[in-house]
């Protein structure tokens, strides 16, 4: 059996981190759908940027724009973006319809700039989602200070949320109280519960190149042999071990009178998505961050290599809930050896934000050469 088809009999969904207008106008998306299963899709400024910069298929949307009007380029970007989202979530409809609206989301990221920003996270969310106007969108909202407050207003408000770029789990529990806390806004308010969604997407391969590297110095400082096994000891592992503690606290969280009480009245759990999949190391299996984080109530959200990847070799097993205390003896041997977790992932917070906002900078360049050359 396909293995990706496969993941559905553990409890996780597949979604694909990447959208362009060729994917949806090729027939690409519907056969991911059709033939592997593919539940969901995600986009990101880095992502669109590549699509517009390299798809000469957005060159005639670009000139009928400019017969219509003479839009500076952060207009004719969302123009171009929110086509391509709707399209999409169009073509995931019958996934939404058929999960009772658990699947077959379509992510539109908030504008990065905004990240510090609670107010215009919240007005900007608003008209996003509004403008693109179809029930299986998720908004992206990153994890920083200013994004929790954003995102316990938009879910109060019915709008669904992908929390993105979580490194920590600590800002895991922060972001799953954001969520509850919404929804107790709305049961206050006499208002329904079962039509929102959101998920959690906590990064993954990003943490091991980071802690990685971080090893690395300490090696190449020079070490004692049996320092230096602990520490290769470690490589290549922080990050899987993370993760399965995020779930681990993510049960404890479901399993709390506070969410049972919101459960009875309909609300459905936030699920944690695994995000940053694909390998960085090659010396890395290809497929071990989809392998090793399988199980109920996630989604692990592969761009289009991964896909392929785990299509071709994929191995897939019930693996997030195996060895849990291991990993949480990895933390521990991680800071033994001085360096703190929890350091790595607030400047991985900080990093991904500056990145995307550049991304988005890039992006709008490549739609102004674009519409130059229209």
């Amino acid at each position: 059996m396909n293995p990706l088809k496969r993941l559905e009999q553990f409890g996780q969904s597949f979604w694909i981190d990447s959208i362009s207008r060729e994917l949806i106008a090729s027939g690409q998306l519907a056969r991911l759908i059709a033939e592997d299963g593919l539940k969901g899709l995600t986009s990101n400024p880095a992502i669109f940027e590549q699509a517009i910069a390299q798809g000469r298929e957005y060159a005639a949307a670009v000139r009928q724009a400019l017969k219509e009007g003479d839009p500076p380029p952060e207009e004719l970007y969302e123009a171009l973006a929110i086509a391509d989202i709707r399209d999409a979530a169009d073509v995931l409809h019958p996934v939404f319809e058929a999960t009772g609206g658990r699947d077959g989301y379509v992510s539109l990221e908030v504008s990065p700039r905004l990240a510090h920003d609670t107010r215009a996270t919240v007005e900007e969310a608003r008209r996003l989602w509004r403008r693109v106007d179809r029930p299986n969108l998720m908004l992206k909202v990153p994890a920083t200070p200013a994004g929790l407050p954003a995102i316990e207003t938009l879910i109060a408000e019915s709008i669904n949320v992908n929390v993105t770029l979580l490194f920590s789990r600590a800002v895991y529990e922060k972001v799953a109280q954001a969520y509850m806390a919404g929804l107790e806004k709305r049961l206050a308010a006499g208002l329904s519960l079962d039509s929102i969604a959101s998920v959690a997407s906590f990064f993954v391969s990003r943490i091991d190149t980071a802690v990685d590297g971080l090893l690395d110095e300490r090696l190449e400082a020079g070490v004692s042999g049996a320092e230096r096994a602990r520490l290769e000891g470690l490589r290549g592992r922080v990050a899987i071990a993370n993760a399965k503690l995020a779930y681990q606290s993510y049960k404890a969280l479901i399993a709390s009178e506070r969410w049972r009480r919101l459960a009875a009245r309909g609300a459905r759990t936030q699920r944690l998505l695994w995000g940053s999949t694909s390998t960085k190391n090659p010396a890395y299996r290809d497929v071990v961050y989809v392998e090793e984080l399988i199980g109920p109530d996630t989604v692990n959200t592969m761009p289009p290599a991964t896909i392929d990847a785990f299509r071709d070799h994929g191995r897939p097993r019930a693996s997030l809930e195996e060895g849990v205390e291991e990993a949480r003896r990895v933390l521990e041997r991680l800071a033994e050896a001085g360096i703190a977790l929890e350091e790595v992932t607030d400047r991985l917070l900080d990093d991904g934000v500056r990145r995307f906002a550049e991304a988005y900078d890039r992006l709008l360049a490549a739609v102004a050469r674009a519409r130059h050359a229209a």
